[in-house]
């Protein structure tokens, strides 16, 4: 096999022994857990928003972000719930280009996964214990789940990912809300199998174990557009896309049906300023229908403090390096606008 083996990496029960989870902060993840999974099952009616960075390469700045959403949540707690992203894997279209902190701790230094899973697991702690809140994270590689799973409050599955066998059955033994995204073919009907699979309980091989899940039934959709054959954005945030979805979540028996829409990738076409009018415009087919209303949980929305994106090596202090994001200006303003119109 064309493998170099270049260390071994300690166990994920090894690593949480070695960088715990504080118990106060265990406790405030119980918490909020408890919190997050009734709007998923429909016994509270606050909407979500899960924002934050495109990637989270810079512990400061994303801590910074992070506390700065603290006292934003305070005045609308009464109906919006944020749920900070701290994305720690992205997936690369052509393998090319920044991969996240768990795999290149330091963006302009060579790979090091160890160093990244300590980095990860510092960072996200450190978040939480300086905020209160617990964040979102993507499930790019299976494998690494229990890496992070004491952590976080919610998890995503990427477009690229939710056709993949291994991440439906893991997500099927998933205890927090898992959202599947549509695939970037626009299918909703792969997104929906998906759901339906991690739903549902399964056996299978995972790290070296036999194992039996129960099923996630707070497994979910989640919107973000679609790109044509030519390589053209589809948006599917519209309101007859909503209705679409609604009757096929109708057609199928799914638990606990809800949609959270993403508002950037193919739904803005990548132009992060357009997340404003798309939550927005989320926010008016809510208020035009109960049924839809029922249906959309909550918004996805890319944010950090500087707005845009900048080369790994400009080096400007909460800027993305990955997909340009909303300023903290914006976002702000933005999540007031959320809470005013729900």
């Amino acid at each position: 096999m064309a493998f170099d083996f270049i260390q071994k990496l300690p166990t994920p029960q090894e690593t949480r022994e070695l960088y715990p989870v504080p118990p106060h902060a265990a406790k405030i993840k119980e918490e909020r857990d408890k919190e997050i999974r009734k709007v998923f099952t429909g016994e509270s009616d606050k909407f979500i928003v899960i924002i934050g960075p495109c990637s989270a390469d810079n512990e400061e700045a994303v801590c910074d972000y992070v506390s700065r959403l603290v006292p934003v949540q305070e005045k609308i707690k009464d109906k919006v719930l944020i749920i900070p992203r701290i994305y720690t894997n992205k997936p690369r279209t052509t393998g090319e280009g920044y991969k996240g902190i768990m795999h290149q701790p330091d963006p302009e230094k060579k790979p090091d996964p160890l160093a990244g899973i300590i980095a990860l697991r510092h960072m996200h702690i450190r978040a939480i214990e300086e905020s209160g809140l617990t964040a979102a994270d993507e499930m790019l590689y299976p494998e690494n789940l229990r890496y992070v799973m004491d952590f976080l409050s919610y998890i995503a599955i990427g477009a690229r990912s939710v056709e993949n066998q291994q991440h439906r059955l893991v997500s099927s033994g998933i205890d927090v809300p898992t959202g599947m995204k549509n695939p970037t073919s626009g299918d909703l009907t792969v997104m929906l199998n998906s759901v339906y699979a991690a739903q549902h309980g399964h056996s299978f091989i995972y790290r070296n174990w036999d194992v039996q899940t129960t099923g996630n039934e707070l497994a979910h959709t989640v919107l973000r557009g679609s790109v044509n054959e030519r390589g053209v954005s589809l948006p599917n945030y519209h309101y007859e896309n909503l209705r679409h979805l609604l009757d096929l979540y109708n057609a199928r028996d799914l638990k606990n049906p809800a949609c959270i829409i993403d508002a950037n990738h193919n739904n803005s076409n990548k132009q992060f300023k357009e997340q404003i009018r798309i939550v927005k415009e989320v926010l008016h087919s809510r208020s035009y229908s109960d049924d839809i209303r029922r249906l959309v949980k909550g918004v996805m929305i890319e944010s950090y403090i500087e707005e845009g994106c900048q080369g790994i090596h400009d080096h400007v202090y909460g800027k993305s390096i990955t997909d340009p994001c909303l300023g903290w200006e914006d976002s702000e303003r933005l999540l007031y606008e959320i809470a005013e119109r729900c």
